[in-house]
């Protein structure tokens, strides 16, 4: 029925040859070498094979397979510039297409959900999907009342095809390890299987993106899409227009990218202050910058319009106070504060022992954008802290081993590197530091804001 290969064995068979794969172009570089060819040229070609065959495999299965190659893409920047190219076009592949369903498929769900004529209920709709990604594939539409609509049409089989596919790439998860440097790929995978049930729930993406959409309704720097019908395996939502940010990325102007880098930080804090729901998949595909026409004015009138609200972190008190005293006492430089903190929240377990000074010295250079008054993000800024941790030789690799990272952290903690491994990708420069002040709590002390408040009345008067 569907070109989504759903049978568990198909799947695994796909999956479980990739370390083969990986292994015999091992074997053939070392053969060109013995024949005369440099290293040189030879790793780059072996690469970019290796790169080609992952994500080619990746794709094709889409499913848990692409949801996890996704979310690798954003982590592109963490790679050595001289690994990194071969395998960035790859990645970033992943972020926008995939090879879509039959018609027929497509046709009989629409059937199967929305009734025999469902066809009534547009004006008019494109067979062609407008863009598929790890679950679903997206149809442009006009619906019966006029407006442009987005339809998302859930792939048959997808929730087995995530479990088999994470399955089996959670069995060689240290292989994939070196892809990103200083990063743990077996709890990135686990995380991903623990989000499945509600990726698959259209219900709970219409409701998450419902609240989205009510709270930014006419924001001057953010557009959600308003869903318009939902059924299982079939969300409508309004379709927007943009500039994706994946193009944004590989030819965006400097004003392009500095103003999407902006926006996506703001709404990283914002939305979840301000909805008590946190965006929980921030790769290149689920956003657009929304430049319009020369009568839309400067930059600073450009919006960011945010898609695909499958996956978000229910947090109705916001994000952890203790996420901005911990920050804002780190560049403050209270060691001894801040490793309390962090025992107390079960970042240090009670058997491990910590110098805070050396605490501190792990955490200030990953912090770095938030102490100065704007910070361009940089592949060359990303390499230096993945390599930092990543070298088992230097004293934060070690450090950052003895740190535990608490459940109800797991997932603030991979938005938060896969929002910065976007920003380095744009290369944008952020001032990071007035989005945290405005919505990270108690990143600005109390006292402060009172001081400022009588500063302010002080100056009135005078």
């Amino acid at each position: 029925m569907s070109d989504l290969p759903r049978k568990a064995v198909t799947r695994t068979a796909k999956l479980a040859a990739l370390p083969l794969g990986i292994a015999g172009r091992a074997t053939w570089g070392l053969g060109k070498r013995i024949g005369g060819r440099s290293a040189e040229i030879v790793g780059r070609e072996l690469q970019q094979r290796t790169a080609e065959q992952l994500f080619k495999v990746l794709g094709e299965l889409k499913g848990g397979a692409m949801k996890f190659g996704q979310a690798l893409s954003v982590f592109e920047s963490a790679l050595p510039e001289e690994v990194a190219g071969p395998y960035r076009a790859a990645l970033t592949k992943l972020q926008e297409a995939a090879p879509p369903m039959p018609v027929r498929t497509v046709h009989a769900v629409l059937e199967e959900r929305l009734g025999e004529d469902w066809r009534q209920l547009f004006e008019e709709f494109e067979d062609k999907p407008s863009a598929a990604a790890s679950i679903g594939q997206v149809h442009r539409a006009v619906w019966h009342d006029g407006r442009e609509v987005a339809v998302k049409v859930q792939y048959p089989g997808a929730g087995e095809a995530l479990l088999s596919d994470l399955t089996q790439l959670g069995r060689f998860a240290r292989m994939l390890g070196p892809l990103i440097p200083g990063m743990d790929i077996k709890p990135l995978i686990s995380e991903l299987r623990d989000r499945i049930s509600e990726e698959l729930d259209y219900g709970l993406e219409a409701q998450a993106q419902r609240a989205h959409a009510a709270e930014f309704a006419d924001d001057p720097d953010v557009v959600v899409p308003d869903v318009v019908h939902q059924s299982d395996q079939v969300l409508i939502t309004e379709w927007i227009e943009g500039v994706p940010l994946s193009e944004v990325i590989t030819d965006g102007s400097r004003e392009e990218r500095d103003r999407a880098g902006q926006l996506l930080a703001r709404f990283l804090f914002s939305g979840t202050a301000r909805t008590g729901l946190l965006h929980a998949d921030p790769h290149p595909g689920n956003f657009r910058l929304l430049i319009g026409g020369a009568e839309d004015g400067p930059p600073e009138k450009w919006r960011l319009g945010v898609l695909d609200f499958g996956t978000v972190d229910r947090l109705p008190d916001g994000l952890p106070p203790t996420i901005g005293t911990a920050l804002r006492m780190t560049l403050d430089g209270e060691a001894e504060e801040v490793h309390r903190m962090l025992c107390e929240e079960g970042f240090v377990k009670p058997s491990i022992e910590l110098d805070p000074d050396s605490v501190l010295d792990y955490l200030l250079p990953i912090i770095e954008p938030a102490r100065a008054e704007e910070f361009t993000f940089t592949r060359g800024w990303m390499r230096t802290q993945a390599a930092r941790i990543a070298d088992p030789r230097s004293p934060a690799h070690q450090l950052g081993r003895q740190l535990n990272l608490p459940p109800s952290y797991l997932l603030i903690h991979r938005v938060t590197l896969s929002t910065i491994g976007v920003l380095c990708q744009l290369g944008a420069t952020v001032r990071l530091r007035d989005e945290l002040a405005a919505w990270l709590p108690d990143f600005v002390p109390a006292e402060t804001d009172e001081e400022a408040l009588e500063e302010d009345g002080t100056a009135a008067g005078a």
